[in-house]
């Protein structure tokens, strides 16, 4: 039997897909944004991790909270797929803090909200601008 060449073997990733763990969001105070988001959300915010303040999301997927305080915030749009159980403390949260809610993503339908793909959204903006979504339902892809 001729000789085989042994190769190491590359370590077994721990998922079998691509998947989302965190990303960052600028935000001119941490704190204040991540409490903001934590308490619509119904979630908390955990300790500090280097100069991010990590909000934990159901999925596995973490938005660190990361203070930019040198230049303006270039808002992003980020959506969350919520328990339709839960969406309407979400809004009353929204409403109870007095931050204006709408049904469609450029903001002109506001104190609505929208049933598309048989589910309930919202829009909303957080402390600096990022427009975030909630829904009980995922958007149908083609």
């Amino acid at each position: 039997m001729p000789n085989e060449q042994q190769h190491p073997r590359t370590p077994e990733l721990p998922t079998k897909s691509v998947q989302l763990n965190h990303t960052a969001v600028y935000a001119t105070d941490r704190q204040l944004s991540a409490e903001f988001l934590a308490a619509i959300l119904g979630l908390e915010v955990g300790a500090p991790f280097g100069p991010f303040l990590p909000v934990d999301l159901g999925n596995g997927v973490t938005l660190d909270y990361y203070e930019m305080r040198t230049e303006p915030i270039q808002p992003q749009h980020y959506a969350f797929l919520v328990p339709d159980e839960q969406f309407d403390g979400m809004i009353a949260r929204l409403e109870t803090v007095g931050v204006t809610y709408y049904a469609d993503p450029g903001h002109t339908d506001p104190g609505r909200i929208n049933r598309l793909f048989g589910g309930r959204g919202a829009y909303f903006d957080d402390p600096d601008g990022h427009n975030m979504e909630i829904m009980t339902r995922p958007y149908a892809r083609p």
